[in-house]
């Protein structure tokens, strides 16, 4: 376990270094450039605006922060479940993957007017649009490690007695993990994007997006980069949150030693 943590450690570490780092190259540009505050405030004056505001910037930043957390768990949990039945059933593989690429292509801004119609102005666009964004890197990326199986380990599970399940759950199962962490860490990151366009297209309660499009119309600068800095903060929170359940719910990749549960083996015949 100390181990499992101190590993992750050091990535953490480094996150807060370059953050760091971020700040201080900010302020070493507003030095250097001489550009007044309603140009580029100092993080100084940014995050005074940010804790003098925050009473009701909490507010708004629990409502993107709501729309972002149930957005980003439909749209791992539809793309989960769609790459499993596409990854074991071919024929759903090859009718839905054509759809989901167009899909893709089309832009988010473009889909968020037609949601509003549909669905109106309320939570239900937002969310589909978060979930939109979040699902296509994980069903990708799980599909990508169902189908780097090694099939002599799916052969010698067959030859050792495993049924259809077991061996999806002891072989597949295991090896889509890793993939599946790769795409919840890349829609982590893109979730929060969702949640501002939902808010800019089809909002009915103000958020970190409307208060942006409102602090941008009154020349507001230090509150658009207030603003700024919490939607950072929900994104690297998002990420690092991902990131460490990946460390928790992938030990095998820090020690020499299988799992408990992947500890299998066949039940001896007389």
């Amino acid at each position: 376990m100390n181990t499992r943590f101190g590993a992750a450690a050091g990535p953490f570490m480094i996150w807060v270094v370059a953050m760091v780092l971020i700040l201080a190259s900010w302020q070493v540009l507003v030095w250097v450039t001489g550009l007044p505050p309603y140009v580029i405030p100092p993080p100084a004056l940014a995050f005074s605006t940010l804790f003098d505001n925050w009473p009701r910037l909490s507010v708004l930043t629990g409502q993107t922060l709501y729309e972002t957390a149930v957005g980003y768990l439909l749209g791992a949990l539809i793309g989960f479940l769609l790459a499993l039945a596409m990854g074991q059933i071919r024929v759903v593989q090859r009718l839905v993957m054509p759809a989901l690429i167009i899909s893709q292509a089309v832009p988010i801004v473009a889909i968020a007017a037609p949601l509003v119609i549909v669905f109106g102005f309320g939570l239900t666009p937002k969310l589909i649009i978060v979930a939109w964004i979040v699902f296509f890197p994980v069903v990708v990326n799980v599909l990508d490690g169902l189908a780097s199986v090694d099939r002599d380990m799916l052969n010698l599970a067959r030859l050792m007695g495993g049924g259809g399940l077991r061996t999806f759950a002891i072989v597949k199962l295991p090896a889509c993990i890793g993939p599946l962490f790769s795409g919840l860490k890349i829609g982590a990151t893109y979730a929060v994007t969702g949640a501002v366009i939902g808010e800019w297209t089809a909002s009915s309660k103000q958020g970190l997006g409307t208060y942006l499009l409102t602090a941008n119309a009154q020349m507001n600068t230090v509150g658009v980069y207030a603003a700024m800095l919490l939607l950072t903060v929900i994104g690297v929170g998002s990420f690092l949150l991902v990131f460490g359940l990946e460390v928790l719910m992938t030990p095998w990749r820090s020690r020499s030693t299988a799992p408990a549960w992947a500890q299998w083996k066949p039940a001896r015949t007389a």
